[in-house]
């Protein structure tokens, strides 16, 4: 119900050889290939949410069958042990029980990690140049997180590495907002879901919302007096 960064599958969304769906309140997860776990405003109420709505068992056994799942930013904090909110950062809940999908714990506070951030992504034995940004309350420590997904190339806090990739290589997890925003990076995660499907991830999604922008402002310029609204807003 918290669902952040809805964007970050604008990439995935506009291209025709995937299949990219929202389960919601009462759906079960279908038979897919890939679960995203995506960011959320309010991780320990939506992971309640998560766990209510049967979804926890329903991703247990679509890894149990060969499935991949993965975890942006709160869907990362979900995938591990515990979450701690000692503060009461985000609700009076002060720890929950994660769906246990890898071995380190997070811990919500006060401040906010706000970031742009470059990074190479190791995934599948490929790796991938990938540019994105962070934004999120709280800090994840863990064994899990020594394979990482992620190793920065340039962090304005001198942050080395993100993420981590589960040592039978079926969940992968980030902070990192935008992957698939740069084609190589989606690639190599659809490669990572399913190899040798030839489906590719040609759709540039920068030039894509350039042309979204172009078209808008061409419609306006069709369509409205500009004259008379920049006279109106010189008179103000």
């Amino acid at each position: 119900p918290h669902i952040s960064n809805h964007t970050d599958f604008d990439a995935l969304r506009l291209n025709p050889q995937i299949d990219i769906n929202y389960v919601r309140h009462t759906q079960a997860i279908p038979n897919v290939d890939l679960i995203i776990i995506p960011g959320s405003k309010n991780v320990i109420s939506d992971l309640a949410f998560l766990k209510n709505e049967g979804w926890e068992e329903q991703i247990k056994r679509h890894l149990r069958y060969g499935g991949k799942v993965l975890g942006i930013c709160g869907g990362l904090q979900m995938l591990g042990t515990d979450i701690y909110d000692p503060a009461g950062v985000e609700s009076s809940t002060q720890h929950c029980k994660g769906l246990a999908l890898g071995d380190f714990t997070t811990q919500l506070g006060v401040e906010k990690v706000l970031t742009q951030a470059s990074a190479v992504m190791y995934l599948n034995g490929g790796e991938a140049q990938v540019t994105g940004y962070e934004i999120h309350a709280g800090q994840s420590r863990g064994p899990a997180l020594e394979q990482p997904l992620l190793k920065f190339t340039t962090h304005p806090q001198s942050v080395t590495h993100d993420g981590f990739v589960s040592s039978d290589n079926s969940i992968a997890g980030t902070y990192l907002h935008g992957l698939f925003d740069s084609s190589a990076a989606s690639q190599l995660i659809l490669d990572w879901v399913l190899p040798s499907s030839g489906i590719e991830q040609h759709i540039d999604i920068n030039t894509h919302r350039e042309q979204q922008l172009t078209r808008l402002a061409d419609m306006c310029k069709q369509h409205l007096d500009i004259p008379q609204i920049t006279k109106i807003y010189q008179n103000w």
